[in-house]
């Protein structure tokens, strides 16, 4: 009897296995280089301009602000052996005065800067995934892998179809 019932599970295991290898022959599966598509879309070049439009100002302002410590920096070595204590010692204290400016400016700098960046790559991301679905609809595709693939040939990576996809839709 036991002989029996392990037979009868035997053969509906085989069944069941038959089944999904017929099953997962016939699924179509791509995949998509999202780091690519981040690299080569128009949309994120445009990305990349806007947020560099968007900090330019700041970013030559912490310019500005760090040649002018270099120069205070420059002015205390170059002639504080002949400047009188008092001297000195002001120069040191705006040069502090510059230096603590300069830290704080560029660390909410970076900050803003990695707030808008992500915002922007959020909304790029959303952008992308749904010109990656129409890709997938319009080639047939059941399942669309992005991340953990360790191999994937070319015909399943759709990365250029769905890059050429973005530069049709940035010419609308």
């Amino acid at each position: 009897m036991k002989r029996s019932m392990l037979q009868k599970a035997l053969l509906v295991l085989g069944f069941v296995i038959t089944v999904t290898v017929e099953a997962a022959g016939a699924t179509r599966i791509a995949f998509v280089n999202t780091s690519e598509l981040l690299e080569k879309s128009p949309q994120a070049e445009a990305l990349r301009t806007t947020l560099q439009e968007e900090f330019a100002d700041r970013d030559a302002a912490l310019v500005k602000a760090q040649q002018q410590i270099k120069k205070l920096e420059e002015r205390i070595a170059r002639d504080g052996a002949i400047m009188s204590e008092s001297e000195k010692r002001k120069l040191e204290r705006d040069l502090l005065v510059e230096q603590r400016n300069f830290t704080r400016d560029r660390e909410a700098f970076a900050q803003d800067l990695n707030l808008r960046q992500n915002e922007e790559l959020q909304k790029l991301q959303f952008e992308l995934a749904k010109v990656v679905v129409d890709v997938a609809k319009k080639g047939g595709y059941d399942l669309v892998l992005e991340s953990g693939v360790v191999y994937a040939s070319d015909e399943v990576n759709i990365t250029t179809k769905v890059v050429e996809a973005l530069r049709q839709q940035a010419k609308r």
